[in-house]
């Protein structure tokens, strides 16, 4: 016997990747981004104070 065989193989670690540098293009997109989630969350926070926009399901009577 030599040692455990089965089982996954562990991967070579990876070198750290290199914080790359940001184009103007990037930090656009990013500036872009960070907009779109504000207004998301204004959004999210004017709708919960509604209560639930659509109450859909199996609606079932009184009677049996």
């Amino acid at each position: 016997m030599s040692g455990r065989k089965g089982g996954k193989k562990k991967p070579l670690k990876q070198p750290k990747k290199q914080a790359k540098e940001m184009d103007e293009e990037d930090k656009a997109f990013k500036q872009k981004q960070k907009e779109e989630q504000k207004k998301l969350e204004e959004l999210k926070a004017k709708a919960v104070g509604k209560g639930p926009l659509a109450t859909g399901g199996i609606k079932k009577s009184g009677k049996k």
